[in-house]
């Protein structure tokens, strides 16, 4: 099995850790190993795009029609020149 080290963890969360080890029953090693696995067990939701997301904000605020797409055009950075 792989080991690795992490160094400089902040006392309080080093208590905390030891804290919920021992309502755990278990060592801080087995518990950091516990919540270690867990986190890269978890499935990630589906990622969306940036304009369904926006989308979906509109929609929250009541706009319900169509929002077009915009593809094909060039991006440019943005000008505060007058």
């Amino acid at each position: 099995m792989a080991q690795f080290v992490v160094r400089n963890i902040e006392n309080g969360v080093k208590a905390r850790l030891q804290r919920r080890a021992r309502r755990n029953g278990r060592s801080m090693e087995e518990e950091v190993r516990d919540i270690l696995r867990n986190a890269v067990t978890e499935q990630d939701p589906p990622s969306k795009g940036l304009g369904t997301e926006i989308s979906a904000l509109f929609t929250r605020a009541g706009v319900d029609s169509d929002i077009p797409e915009l593809r094909g055009h060039e991006i440019r950075p943005a000008s505060f020149e007058e």
